[in-house]
Formats: C-alpha cells, structure tokens, sequence
C-alpha cells in the first residue's frame, strides 16, 4: 500500500484542482479506510455570525474521504470512482478549527462501492472520547474498471 498510497496521496492532493484549492490533506489511507484533513481557514466560513464551517466544504470532504476509502480498496490504480449518491447529514455547526473526515468502506461489488463517512471540528475523537461529529453521511460510487492495454 506504499506505494500506491504515495501515488494516491499525489493525485488527491494535486491532482484534483478543486481539492487542491481547498488545501485537503490525505491524513490516513488503508484498504478500505481514509481521513482526510481540512486546515483551518477563515474562507472556510458559510455563517459568518457563528462563525461556521460552509456546508459545501463539509459535504466536498464526506464526498471525497468516501471516494478515497473507496478507491483505497480498488485493485488496479487505473480504475476508477464517479459518485452516484451522496446523504450528507448535518448534526451541528462545525467550528472555526481543522476539519477531520474519515471514510470507510460498507460494500465494494463489482459494479458499485457503499462508504459510510463522519466529519469532526477540531480533531478526531480518541477512545474513551465523547464523539460529537459536525456531520455524517453516506455515498454510492460507481467503478469504471479500466481494460488493461
């Protein structure tokens, strides 16, 4: 996973300009399993009064920590992820702090992967930790299996 993970990190990072833009950091891949990490910035804020996070950069960081743990469980990096569905539930404001997003596989078929996401403020809870996530959700991603050439 190294290697693959160094290539994915590469292209989530850099490769997709608009999480580039947002400055999105791949904090943990495993087959399976990603987090990603959001650094805190004031142009980050959708309700100046509070302020808090914009739902849009939540829903982008459940959207693409799904499609990383997804991906993350492909055999072939030339394959490929389009999201079908995506649930975004918002449980609280999320603060003006990093934003943590982990995503973890529920079914990868051969057609379609099911990932279930949870986005913290702050940091990611550790055991013994209450757990008061700013949002959860959950997303259906088409595969486009790449022939060999």
């Amino acid at each position: 996973m190294t290697e693959r993970r160094l290539v994915l990190q590469q292209w989530f990072e850099q490769g997709i300009p608009f999480n580039r833009f947002l400055g999105i950091r791949l904090h943990a891949l495993e087959r399976g399993r990603c987090v990603l990490r959001l650094p805190w910035r004031d142009e980050l804020i959708g309700d100046a009064t509070r302020p808090a996070v914009h739902g849009g950069v939540i829903s982008t960081l459940i959207d693409t920590a799904g499609g990383g743990a997804c991906f993350s469980a492909l055999d072939r990096v030339e394959d490929r992820l389009s999201t079908v569905d995506l649930r975004v539930d918002f449980l609280r404001p999320g603060a003006a702090a990093d934003l943590w997003c982990q995503g973890e596989v529920v079914r990868m078929g051969n057609r379609v992967g099911v990932a279930r996401m949870t986005l913290w403020s702050g940091h990611m809870p550790t055991a013994g930790e209450p757990d008061q996530p700013v949002a959860t959700g959950q997303a259906v991603y088409n595969i486009v299996r790449r022939s060999e050439e």
